[in-house]
């Protein structure tokens, strides 16, 4: 997997040696037998360091754990926490499942779209923001909720929403 320019698949070498180093203390974690297990931790890894799970960030993992590529595959492109392309440098996800739509879900993923002038889920032509729904984020009785980066926000109003976003670097 290594090409001429020191680097793993195309992957900067530097990241691919801090995601060996990082790798090897996770795999402590599991028995020298089931090192394939650790899968959603190397990708999860691998999207910290890489900024997403690309095609050659899951042959990494699943190299660095012994599976198939088509195992890591499978895996991320599964868990929604897992990014397989790129996105902006800040994630937006709204939920608008029952409970949210019911408190304003719906038109606060409405408000979001026509802020980031997006017509439907993506992203920002500047890159900062990726805008996404989300099924549910379990936050029923505190809705509407989005998650940013991460970062749970809840009972949001157009306002609250304006000042989460203000506030991002």
């Amino acid at each position: 997997m290594t090409n001429p320019a020191g680097g793993v698949e195309g992957l900067p070498r530097e990241q691919v040696d801090q995601f060996d180093r990082q790798l090897t203390e996770i795999l402590k974690r599991y028995p020298p037998d089931r090192k394939a297990s650790a899968m959603i931790p190397a990708l999860r890894l691998g999207q910290t360091l890489f900024g997403h799970v690309s095609p050659a960030v899951q042959r990494l993992a699943a190299d660095r754990l012994g599976a198939s590529p088509s195992r890591a595959e499978e895996v991320a492109t599964f868990y929604v926490m897992l990014e397989t392309h790129e996105f902006g440098r800040h994630l937006v996800e709204v939920c608008t499942n029952v409970s949210c739509s019911l408190t304003g879900g719906d038109r606060l993923w409405a408000y979001l779209k026509a802020k980031l002038q997006l017509a439907k889920a993506g992203t920002t032509a500047d890159g900062t923001y990726t805008l996404r729904e989300a099924e549910c984020l379990g936050s029923c009785g505190t809705s509407p909720a989005m998650l940013v980066d991460e970062e749970m926000y809840e009972q949001l109003t157009p306002q609250k929403v304006d000042q989460i976003l203000g506030g991002l670097t």
